[in-house]
């Protein structure tokens, strides 16, 4: 097998690399309550891997999970958690570039069959489960992990910011006008990553095509979703999110619909589970 002239045979740089995220299913749930464990066991267990990981071009994902008191942490003007503690599990999925058309035929039929097969979860409720389509990745270091590996990296935290851009602008022109702010949040901090995601044209009004209602509509052109990784006490980087979106609001910027920290699951075990309440 030939390489490509230009192919990094040695250390690269974060964009020196073929392997692309292009888009990301992001799915915000609640189970019912009761079924907290036994939803936690069927979505690890089963549906992570069946409904996803196994799927053509899907090449990385993770669980994260808001307790009560990360609950209690968010803000913003809503939208996105209707009520804004809606939501204790996020699973994040990466798509390869080029591809999100094999994946999504793919698993509207793979989670038809399960259903069909008795392989769903009736026990819960979605509150946004959406797709979105890449825009760009700030990173805090010059050497960074790259977004693209930020899914098995094993931060301690994420946090899922969503924005609507103000006079129109849409998400791409939304990212390099908070460029400012974004690098004041990130230098010196814990955040390492901060990726860009806006809602592909099908979600950005409810999809009918799932066996399930999937809960807020994904929103419009002007949609940010941003996903930042977290190393150490997420805890103690939120006055610096609190004072990035403040300052996006004062500079008529964009409109905060969701502030939300997650801790990343303990895979194979019920840690958490009765803590979401």
């Amino acid at each position: 097998m030939s390489l490509p002239d230009n192919y990094p045979l040695r250390a690269g740089g974060v964009d020196d690399y073929p392997m692309k995220v292009g888009s990301m299913l992001l799915t915000l749930v609640d189970p019912h309550k009761g079924f907290e464990s036994a939803y936690n066991r069927w979505y690890e267990r089963d549906h992570y891997i069946a409904g996803c990981l196994i799927g053509p071009y899907n090449f990385a994902g993770s669980r994260w999970v808001a307790t009560r008191e990360m609950k209690d942490l968010r803000w913003g003007r809503g939208g996105v958690a209707e009520p804004i503690d809606a939501g204790s599990y996020v699973a994040i999925y990466w798509i390869q570039a080029g591809h999100h058309g094999d994946w999504d035929k793919w698993a509207l039929d793979q989670v038809g069959w399960l259903y069909s097969n008795g392989r769903g979860f009736s026990e819960r409720s979605h509150v946004h489960t959406v797709t979105f389509d890449y825009v760009a990745s700030a990173y805090r270091d010059p050497d960074p992990v790259p977004v693209e590996l930020a899914l098995d990296h094993h931060y301690d935290a994420i946090v899922g910011v969503w924005l609507d851009g103000r006079d129109g602008v849409d998400a791409a022109a939304l990212h390099e006008r908070i460029a400012g702010p974004l690098a004041e949040l990130l230098d010196g901090s814990s955040i390492e990553i901060a990726s860009g995601w806006t809602p592909r044209p099908e979600f950005r009004n409810s999809r009918d095509s799932a066996p399930m209602s999937l809960g807020t509509p994904g929103g419009q052109e002007n949609r940010l979703c941003q996903l930042f990784f977290v190393s150490g006490d997420v805890r103690e980087a939120l006055p610096r999110f609190r004072s990035y979106t403040d300052r996006l609001d004062a500079d008529g910027l964009a409109d905060t619909l969701l502030v939300a920290p997650f801790l990343r699951t303990d895979v194979g075990t019920d840690r958490y589970v009765d803590e979401i309440w």
